[in-house]
């Protein structure tokens, strides 16, 4: 059947080489279209080297820009993986993370139950190579091209720990990225951070806030700055366990079918608190979005992006992928953010110093003018 197949997409490559130069030689191009004429006469003519896959690639993605739609892209083959990764939440690695280091690489931290923990790697150890080649002079993208490779098989790296030499093999696993992370403020106030709403994202949400209770929590912030967003069906799975019964997302597609997902009559009462800021996109605008239609918390930091479309990626034959938009989405109130965003019920602006150190995560908390601005509403509210 393989076979088969293979000859008859020889057979109909050989036809369109066919075709096209009778056409070319006729002069009569209608039925042909552009990018197939452009694409032969740069295969049979251009008198330099071409790499077609690089331009199928640049085609690509020039049609997809012509759409001027911000929110639709084309991802190669490479670009499709590492989102993939991403919305998975997880990665196949050895679990380390790294910084450079003047001799390689500085293992600042070690994932529990992963290959680099098992094989013995620690905080403080110095990765100068990696499959029999040099650390040093690489980029960090580098040195995880020469680490990453297939579940289950292995890397054996060159450590220097206190000046020895250590040469460890080190098991690839798969790697879940953390999405929530939770502390308790002053005053039993609990913080929830969401990183994003992909795989995931409720479960660890919801752990986070009965985790979080079970300590004497008496009210939550959530944090969404710098959330990108993410799935529909995780978004509306921690609406649900958070608001009471109502209708929570509507969703129109480009057929003009309308979906409408509900919350139930169970939720939870307690004081909330949601920090947003102009980095908050798609699920992560939704969510204050609800909080703050069903009345059910307060809205704290800058206006979100504003973002009215949901895409659904299609993965295309060579591995690459086409995230397209396909949709529309609105508030329970069915409102469109797009363009407009959430207007937070307390503008709180930070400069550019401070943006940047949220980014970063480095700010902590009693520091954080907008964490501080939450604190503030749901103890005085």
């Amino acid at each position: 059947m393989k076979t088969f197949i293979r000859v008859m997409s020889y057979l109909a490559t050989a036809l369109l080489a066919c075709a096209l130069t009778l056409h070319l030689c006729t002069g009569n191009l209608s039925g042909v279209s552009k990018l197939d004429q452009v694409k032969y006469l740069i295969e049979t003519r251009f008198i330099g080297e071409a790499d077609m896959d690089q331009a199928d690639d640049a085609a690509a993605k020039a049609m997809v820009a012509s759409l001027g739609d911000r929110w639709s892209q084309y991802l190669t083959a490479q670009e499709n993986a590492a989102y993939s990764e991403q919305t998975a939440n997880a990665y196949v690695g050895i679990g380390v993370t790294i910084s450079p280091d003047e001799n390689g690489f500085l293992v600042t931290d070690v994932q529990p139950d992963s290959g680099a923990q098992e094989a013995g790697i620690l905080p403080g150890d110095i990765i100068v190579g990696a499959q029999g080649q040099s650390a040093q002079g690489i980029t960090t993208s580098q040195l995880r091209d020469l680490i990453r490779g297939p579940e289950g098989t292995t890397v054996t790296l060159e450590i220097l720990r206190d000046g020895e030499s250590l040469s460890p093999e080190v098991e690839r696993r798969q790697i879940l990225t953390q999405v929530v992370s939770s502390q308790m403020l002053d005053g039993n106030i609990g913080l929830i951070a969401i990183s994003n709403f992909d795989t995931r994202c409720a479960q660890e949400s919801i752990a986070a806030i009965e985790f979080l209770r079970e300590q004497g929590a008496v009210a939550l912030i959530f944090d969404v700055r710098y959330n990108p967003g993410g799935y529909a069906s995780e978004l509306v799975e921690l609406l649900d366990y958070l608001l009471p019964q109502g209708e929570l997302f509507r969703t129109i597609d480009y057929t003009g079918k309308e979906k409408i997902d509900y919350s139930d009559e169970s939720f939870l009462d307690m004081p909330i608190a949601v920090v947003c800021n102009q980095s908050s996109y798609s699920a992560a605008e939704f969510f204050p979005a609800a909080i703050q239609e069903y009345g059910a918390g307060v809205i704290v930091g800058t206006p979100t992006v504003g973002k009215g479309y949901f895409q659904y990626t299609y993965q295309l034959s060579d591995g690459s992928g086409l995230n397209l938009s396909v949709g529309k989405y609105f508030t329970p109130q069915g409102k469109s953010l797009a363009d407009v965003g959430i207007q937070p019920d307390i503008l709180v602006e930070v400069d550019e110093e401070t943006e940047d150190a949220i980014y970063l995560g480095t700010l902590e908390p009693q520091d954080d003018p907008q964490i501080m601005a939450a604190v503030e509403a749901l103890t005085n509210p």
